[in-house]
C-alpha cells in the first residue's frame, strides 16, 4: 500500500487535513469519510485510482482530528457540504473533479448531487443511497413493516446519541461494536477501529462526532451561511450519480435498494457490492475501484 501524503487546507471556515495520493496533475478524486470512520478509510481504494492517474484527496471532516472541531461549532449536512465546496475550490476548481462520498460522505454527495451548483463532474454516494429514494420500490404493507422494525433495530445508535452527555462518553465502547456489527461476519475490524479511535482522541472530538447525528434528528437549523445547501440534504439528485453498497451492509439493509434507480436522473447506476459490508471501500476495494471507472467512463 502507498503511504499518503498529508496537507493542510486554510478553507474559509475551518483549517482542514487531509491525506493524499496520486499525481498532482492528475483528475482531482474528492473521498469523504463518514462514522465512524477517518480519511485512513479509504487507504486501500486511494492507491488503486492513484494507479488510474487520479489525484486523490481525503479530507478530515470537521470535527475528526487532525482538522478537529469545527470553529463555528455546526454539524449539520449543509456545513460539511459547504465544506467539499470550498474544498474543490481551495484545490484548483477543476471542471472534472469527481466526488465520492462514504456514510456521512454519501449523505453530503447526495445533497451536492441534488444542487444545481455543485460544482462537481460526477457523483458517486456509498453506504447512504438518496432518502428520497427509499421508498420507491413497490412493497406490501407487512414487507414495509418488517423493514422499518429490522431498520430500528440496526439504527439504535442514532437514537442513543439524542442523548446529553453520555454517548460521547462510551463512545470508545461503541465504535468496535459497531464496526463489527456492519462488517462481513470474521472481518478483521481493528485497524479500522483504531484509525477511527485515532481520529477522535478527545471528549470534544468524540462529541463533534456524535453532533452530526443530534444536528440529523433534532429540529435545529444549520447556520445562515450553510442554510441554502442544507436545504438539499435530502431531495432526490439531479445530477447523475453512482450508488454504491456493500450486499452484507450491517448499518443500512441492502434491500433498499430496490426501486432506487427509478427516483434517479438519466446515466445514474446503482450497484451492490458481493462480499462487502457497510466499509465496502474496505471490504472489497477493487471491485469498488471497477465500479467507479466504469461509471466515469460514461459519466
Amino acid at each position: 500500500m502507498a503511504a499518503p501524503g498529508v496537507i493542510e487546507l486554510d478553507l474559509p471556515r475551518l483549517r482542514m487535513t487531509a491525506l493524499t495520493w496520486g499525481p498532482e496533475q492528475g483528475r482531482l478524486a474528492l473521498c469523504v469519510h463518514g462514522f465512524p470512520d477517518s480519511a485512513h478509510s479509504w487507504r486501500i481504494l486511494a492507491p488503486m485510482l492513484a494507479d488510474s492517474g487520479f489525484r486523490v484527496i481525503a479530507p478530515f471532516t470537521r470535527g475528526y482530528a487532525p482538522t478537529g472541531p469545527a470553529p463555528d461549532g455546526d454539524y449539520h449536512l449543509g456545513a460539511l457540504m459547504s465544506d467539499l465546496i470550498d474544498l474543490h475550490a481551495h484545490l484548483g476548481g477543476p471542471d472534472d473533479a469527481v466526488l465520492i462520498g462514504h456514510d456521512w460522505g454519501a449523505f453530503a454527495t447526495n445533497g451536492l448531487a441534488a444542487y444545481g451548483g455543485s460544482p462537481f463532474s460526477a457523483h458517486i454516494s456509498m453506504g447512504i443511497p438518496p432518502i428520497r429514494a427509499f421508498g420507491n420500490a413497490k412493497r406490501g404493507l407487512a414487507q414495509r413493516f418488517r423493514m422499518t422494525v429490522r431498520q430500528l433495530r440496526r439504527s439504535w445508535y442514532v437514537l442513543f446519541f439524542q442523548l446529553p452527555f453520555l454517548p460521547e462518553r462510551v463512545l470508545p465502547r461503541v465504535i468496535p461494536r459497531l464496526w463489527q456489527d456492519w462488517s462481513p461476519r470474521g472481518a478483521d475490524v481493528r485497524d479500522g477501529v483504531a484509525a477511527t479511535m485515532a481520529a477522535l482522541p478527545t471528549l470534544t472530538h468524540r462529541r463533534a462526532a456524535v453532533s452530526y447525528y443530534r444536528s440529523l434528528v433534532r429540529f435545529t437549523s444549520a447556520a445562515l451561511q450553510y442554510a441554502e445547501l442544507h436545504r438539499f440534504r435530502f431531495l432526490l439528485p439531479r445530477a447523475p450519480l453512482l450508488v454504491l453498497h456493500g450486499q452484507q451492509d450491517g448499518a443500512v439493509q441492502v434491500e433498499y435498494l430496490a426501486g432506487v434507480i427509478d427516483s434517479l436522473p438519466p446515466g445514474s447506476r446503482v450497484r451492490t457490492i458481493a462480499g462487502a459490508g457497510h466499509f465496502l471501500q474496505i471490504d472489497q476495494p477493487a471491485a469498488v475501484c471497477a465500479a467507479i471507472l466504469e461509471f466515469l467512463a460514461v459519466a
